[in-house]
C-alpha cells in the first residue's frame, strides 16, 4: 500500500503542476512532510518510533503512539484490542531497556515517575518498578530475556507484520487502485489482441482450407462434381432423352465419344475439332497435356459402364449437343428442368476448359488407352496429393511438430501484497503454499478453481518453506529466530515448534525425506550487520549447520559434517527414495550425502560465488545447479566434479532480482526459492525471467539452451518457479516481486 500511496502522490503533484495550482502544491508538500503516517510505509513508522526511543523522547513516543491508536487501531475489532495493548507494553519496555543499556538511569526513573499512575494498576508492570534499583538487571532471570537482541528483533518484526497486515486490510480509496486498474486494463487489452490474432489465424486457416477444398473439387470427375445438383428426376429425364435420341442418332455415336479417333464414324457435328484424345473432341480444347487425366478417366468409364444411369452421369458435353440436335429435330418445347440441366452442363464445360494445376503424367504419343489398374488410381492419387499440399500449408501456419507444449490457459493468484519468497506445490498436486517477505503464508488450491484454504500470519520472520511428504497436508516453516514449525493445513493450527539452535537462528532451507520420517534443516548464523535477511549477501560465507530431525519424535537425530568448514547451506534436495541428499552452499561447493551412512559421499567446487539452487536430474545420474556466477551446470555424480554441460543464463534468471519504481525506488531480493524446475519426463526446464517463465529444452552438451516456450504475463521479475506434473496437464507456477503468482496450464504434445 505504501508504494501505491507514493505513486498516487506523484500523480497528484503532476496534476497540480499541470493545472497551475502552485499554492495547493505547496500545502500538499508541507503536509506530506509532516505526515505522521509516513505514507503508510511501515518501515518509516518503525524508524520514527526507534528515533523517539534512541533520543529518549518519552513525550514524543507517547504522542505518536496515541496518534496511531486514534487514527488506525481504534477502527479495529475488539478482538484485536489485546494485541494492540501487548504491542504498546512491549514498546514501553523496549524504551526502558534502551535507557538502561545506554546508562541513562535518569530517563529510567523519569519513565516510572511519569507513568506510575497509568502502569501501577497493570499486572504486567508490577515487577518492573524495582528495575531502576537492581545493580545488574541484565543478569536478573526475570529481566534478562528483554536485554537480548533476539527479543528486540522479535518485537520489531511483530510490530512490522501487524502494521503491514493492518494497512493491507484497510479500505482504500478508488484513486489508490489506479495502478491496479491500469494493469488490469493493459492485461485485458493484451488478451484481446491475442484473441484477435488467434481469430485472424483461424479465419486464414479456414479460408486456405476452403480454397484447398475447391481446388480438389475442380479436379474431381464430372459425374462427382454435379452429383449434389442432379437429383433422381433429372437423371430420369436425361435417360428418357437418351432413349428419344436413339431414333435419329445411332447408338454407336453415343459410345463413339469415348472411342479412339481411328474408330470414329464420319458424321459428326462441325464444331468439334480433331485432337489427340477423345476428351479434347468432347470439350473442343487445344491443350493436349492438360486433358490427359480426363481422357484416362473417361476411357476407364467406357470399359466399366454397366447401367444407363452411369452412362448418363458420366457423359461429356458432346451428349448435350446430341440432346440439342434431337430437340431441334422434333421441335419439342424446352422443359424448365431441361434448362437447369443445360446450365449445369455449361458450368461443367467451363470447369473442364480450365487446365488443372498439376503436372500431367507421361503418356504414350499414340493416344492408346492406359491399363485400367494405373488409370483407376490416378484420381485418388491426384486428390490425395492436392490434399497433402493444402494440409502442409496449414500445418506450416499452425503449431509445428517441434513445439513440445501448448499453453491452454493462464490464471493469476493475487492474494499477496509483497514480494514472493517461496512458492511450492505439494506432492499430490492439490495445494500450493506461498510465502512473501512480510511473513504472510497462503495455502490455496487451483483445481478446479483458485481458492484460498488457509492464511498464516507469523510474528517472526520466515525464510524457508517445504511440504511434508507423508502426510502431505503438513507444512514445514523455517523462521529467522531459530525455530521450525510443523503446520497442519487442514486443521489450520501448529502441531509442533522446534527450537533448532540459538547461535544459528536463520533457517535457510528445508527438505523433507520422501519417506516422511525425517527432514533436513539448514541453519545459518546472523550476518555481521545483525539483519536477518541482508541484501546483498556477504562475500565471506557465514557459519552454518546441516541437521537431520525426526518428524515423529520431533528430536534432532544428528548433525552432518561440513568440510572444509561449517558454512551456510542455501539449498537442499533429496533423490526419489531419499538415499541421496545434494546441497548447495554459500562457499560455492556442492556436497552429496549418503543418507544410509549419514556422511558426505563427495563434494566439489561448483560455482564462483554462492550456489542458489540445486536439483537431481530425471534419471538421477546427474545434478543441475544455478549459482551466483549465472551458470546453469549439469554435474555427473558418478565422477566427482565432472561437468556434463554448462550453460550461461541471463541475470534475470539467476538473481539477485531488482525491481525499480518511481523516484529512484529500487528493491533488491536475493534468491530464496527454487530457480528452476523440470517437467515430468526431465526433458525440459522452467527458469525465471523479468516478465515470466522460460521453458528450455535440455541439450546434451550443446553450448546454448533452446528456448521452446515463454510464459509471459508478469509486470515484475519472477523470483521462484515450480512445475506440477501430478495431473494430466502440467501446471507451471511463476511468482514475482509484485506478489503475483501465475498458473500456466500446459498440454504436452507427444511425438
Amino acid at each position: 500500500m505504501g508504494s501505491a500511496v507514493e505513486r498516487t502522490d506523484e500523480h497528484v503533484r503532476e496534476y497540480l503542476i499541470y493545472r497551475g495550482f502552485t499554492s495547493t502544491l505547496k500545502h500538499l508538500d508541507s503536509e506530506i512532510k509532516a505526515d505522521k503516517e509516513k505514507g503508510f510505509r511501515v518501515d518509516k513508522i518503525i524508524d520514527q518510533l526507534q528515533l523517539f526511543i534512541q533520543s529518549f523522547d518519552l513525550f514524543g513516543l507517547k504522542e505518536y503512539w496515541l496518534y496511531l491508536d486514534r487514527r488506525l487501531f481504534c477502527r479495529l475489532e475488539d478482538v484485536y484490542r489485546s494485541t494492540v495493548n501487548k504491542l504498546r507494553t512491549s514498546l514501553y519496555r523496549y524504551y526502558v531497556i534502551n535507557t538502561i543499556q545506554k546508562g541513562n538511569l535518569e530517563k529510567t526513573q523519569e519513565f516510572f515517575q511519569k507513568q506510575a499512575l497509568e502502569l501501577q494498576g497493570q499486572a504486567e508492570w508490577r515487577d518492573w518498578f524495582i528495575l531502576p534499583f537492581i545493580p545488574a538487571p541484565e543478569q536478573n532471570p526475570a529481566f534478562s530475556p528483554y536485554f537480548s537482541r533476539q527479543w528486540a528483533d522479535t518485537f520489531l518484526v511483530s510490530l512490522h507484520n501487524f502494521l503491514s497486515v493492518l494497512f493491507q486490510c484497510m479500505p482504500q480509496p478508488v484513486l489508490l487502485s489506479f495502478d491496479a486498474e491500469v494493469q488490469r486494463t493493459t492485461s485485458l487489452t493484451e488478451e484481446n489482441e491475442q484473441l484477435r490474432q488467434l481469430l485472424f489465424a483461424l479465419q486464414t486457416e479456414s479460408r486456405d482450407q476452403r480454397e484447398g477444398d475447391e481446388m480438389v473439387h475442380h479436379k474431381l470427375p464430372a459425374y462427382v462434381q454435379n452429383m449434389d445438383r442432379l437429383g433422381d428426376t433429372e437423371l430420369d429425364l436425361v435417360s428418357s432423352q437418351r432413349a428419344v435420341s436413339t431414333v435419329t442418332t445411332p447408338s454407336r455415336n453415343f459410345f463413339s465419344t469415348f472411342l479412339p479417333q481411328g474408330r470414329r464414324t464420319p458424321g459428326k457435328p462441325p464444331q468439334v475439332t480433331t485432337g489427340s484424345s477423345p476428351s479434347q473432341v468432347a470439350v473442343n480444347r487445344k491443350d493436349p497435356p492438360s486433358s490427359q487425366p480426363t481422357r484416362s478417366k473417361e476411357t476407364v468409364q467406357t470399359k466399366d459402364i454397366k447401367t444407363v444411369a452411369s452412362q448418363t452421369s458420366s457423359s461429356e458435353p458432346a451428349s448435350l449437343q446430341s440432346q440439342q440436335s434431337t430437340n431441334q429435330a422434333t421441335n419439342q418445347p424446352t422443359h424448365p428442368r431441361h434448362k437447369r440441366i443445360q446450365e449445369h452442363e455449361k458450368e461443367r464445360k467451363e470447369l473442364f476448359s480450365k487446365p488443372p494445376p498439376q503436372t500431367p503424367e507421361k503418356r504414350g504419343e499414340t493416344g492408346e488407352v492406359e491399363p485400367p489398374a494405373e488409370t483407376s488410381n490416378e484420381p485418388t492419387d491426384s486428390s490425395s496429393l492436392n490434399s497433402r499440399s493444402c494440409g502442409g500449408g496449414t500445418e506450416g501456419q499452425g503449431l509445428s511438430a517441434e513445439q513440445p507444449f501448448i499453453k491452454l490457459s493462464q490464471e493469476e493468484y493475487g492474494e499477496h501484497h509483497s514480494s514472493i519468497m517461496h512458492c511450492r506445490v505439494d506432492c499430490s498436486g492439490r495445494r500450493v503454499a506461498s510465502l512473501d517477505v512480510d511473513g504472510v503464508i497462503k495455502v490455496w488450491s487451483f483445481n478446479p478453481i483458485i481458492q484460498t484454504k488457509a492464511t498464516i500470519m507469523s510474528k517472526s520472520p520466515l525464510l524457508s518453506l517445504e511440504w511434508a511428504t507423508k502426510p502431505d497436508r503438513l507444512l514445514l516453516l523455517g523462521s529467522g529466530v531459530g525455530t521450525v514449525r510443523l503446520y497442519d493445513t487442514d486443521a489450520k493450527k501448529n502441531l509442533y515448534e522446534m527450537n533448532i539452535d540459538e547461535t544459528h537462528p536463520r533457517i535457510l532451507s528445508l527438505a523433507c525425506s520422501p519417506s516422511g520420517s525425517s527432514f533436513v534443516c539448514s541453519a545459518a548464523a546472523l550476518s555481521r550487520s545483525g539483519n536477518i535477511d541482508s541484501v546483498p549477501r556477504l562475500p565471506i560465507p557465514v557459519s552454518g549447520q546441516l541437521l537431520l530431525w525426526d518428524t515423529k519424535t520431533v528430536k534432532q537425530q544428528l548433525q552432518f559434517s561440513l568440510e572444509p568448514e561449517p558454512v551456510a547451506i542455501n539449498c537442499t534436495a533429496f533423490n526419489h527414495n531419499g538415499n541421496l541428499l545434494v546441497t548447495g552452499a554459500a562457499d560455492g561447493v556442492i556436497r552429496l550425502f549418503d543418507m544410509q551412512r549419514y556422511e558426505s559421499a563427495m563434494s566439489w567446487r561448483a560455482h564462483d560465488g554462492e550456489v542458489y539452487s540445486v536439483e537431481f536430474s530425471y534419471d538421477e545420474n546427474t545434478v543441475f545447479s544455478i549459482g551466483e556466477d549465472g551458470k546453469f551446470i549439469q554435474w555427473n555424480i558418478h565422477r566427482c566434479g565432472v561437468k556434463q554441460s554448462e550453460q550461461v543464463l541471463p541475470q534475470d534468471a539467476t538473481g539477485p532480482f531488482v525491481l525499480s519504481g518511481y523516484s529512484g525506488y529500487k528493491q533488491v531480493q536475493v534468491p530464496r526459492g527454487r530457480l528452476f524446475a523440470f517437467d515430468s519426463e526431465g526433458q525440459h526446464v522452467l527458469t525465471c525471467s523479468n516478465s515470466g517463465g522460460l521453458i528450455y529444452r535440455l541439450s546434451n552438451g550443446e553450448q546454448a539452451l533452446e528456448s521452446v516456450l515463454s510464459l509471459s504475463g508478469h509486470k515484475a521479475p519472477v523470483v521462484t518457479v515450480d512445475w506440477c506434473s501430478a495431473v494430466d496437464c502440467g501446471t507451471c507456477l511463476t511468482a514475482s516481486m509484485d506478489g503475483k503468482i501465475k498458473l500456466s496450464t500446459l498440454l504436452a504434445q507427444k511425438s
